[in-house]
């Protein structure tokens, strides 16, 4: 009997991706659980029952205090049941191979709680997203490039890509620039916002929406199992999605092949 691959994908306190972000893991083969955040902290559903955890994107506590800083506490210091803290679930969650996605918000929020980068810095905030040069919402599609070295689960077998961008707080900041360039060397810094015509990492606007140090768009820990980005694959699940659709010669829906990633990660090496 064929096992389901199962993802929770979170909801509740301001995020609004929930349901397209399920409908793609559902559309490449996983079994996906809109999950609200209180049934995790109340302990009625475990990380644990999940082969992939999902923080979609949208406005955590209405941005209050900083884009997901409010939710970030909770997921340190919060006690399930007034027994063990959530912090233990979520690493106890990744002992036992799970896969880690945050999309826009949910990426602010894994390098609030300090799980990105991850590895010896895992718990420790070293880097952070903060508000847009531009000073405004950036709504519009970007560029991006893959590094060919990440460990990135979900960005193997691709080297470019096409996304949205929807925020007002994407702008990647590191502690110094010494960290940024060990991130380079081992391919953490898995996506990058790069010039449609030069193909390379880009600070220039629009086409590094937020002035990224960098040009960093996405960022994965040692392992490649926990990834974060600012764009959203899941809103790119078909290729009518695309605004230049009918003159697309490839009808393809780059979104998609991050999901179809993560999920044959889990086919292979756990199930």
């Amino acid at each position: 009997m064929n096992k389901k691959i199962k993802v929770l994908v979170l909801w509740g306190y301001g995020i609004n991706c929930e349901q397209e972000t399920a409908y793609v893991f559902k559309k490449v083969g996983a079994e996906a659980h809109i999950v609200h955040h209180f049934q995790i902290f109340s302990g009625e559903i475990s990380l644990r029952d999940y082969h992939i955890l999902c923080f979609p994107g949208g406005f955590l506590d209405g941005d209050h205090l900083g884009s997901a800083q409010a939710c970030s506490h909770r997921f340190r210091y919060l006690k399930i049941q007034g027994k063990y803290l959530l912090w233990d679930e979520i690493l106890a969650f990744l002992g036992q191979g799970g896969l880690i996605l945050g999309i826009c918000n949910g990426f602010q929020l894994l390098v609030k709680m300090g799980l990105l980068p991850g590895g010896e810095y895992l718990g420790k905030r070293k880097v952070t997203l903060t508000y847009n040069d531009s000073g405004r919402f950036e709504d519009r599609w970007v560029y991006l490039k893959v590094h060919p070295k990440t460990p990135c689960v979900f960005l193997q077998g691709l080297t470019e890509l096409y996304l949205p961008v929807r925020h007002g707080e994407g702008k990647f900041i590191p502690e110094n620039q010494n960290l940024i360039q060990n991130m380079l060397d081992y391919g953490q810094i898995a996506l990058q916002y790069i010039h449609p015509d030069t193909k390379k990492p880009t600070l220039e606007y629009p086409y590094n929406p937020n002035g990224s140090i960098e040009a960093v768009a996405g960022l994965c820990d040692p392992t490649g199992r926990v990834f974060g980005l600012m764009p959203h694959p899941e809103a790119f699940n078909h290729f009518t999605n695309h605004p230049k659709w009918t003159r697309l010669k490839e009808r393809r829906a780059d979104g998609l092949l991050i999901f179809e990633n993560a999920v044959s990660w889990v086919k292979d090496n756990i199930l």
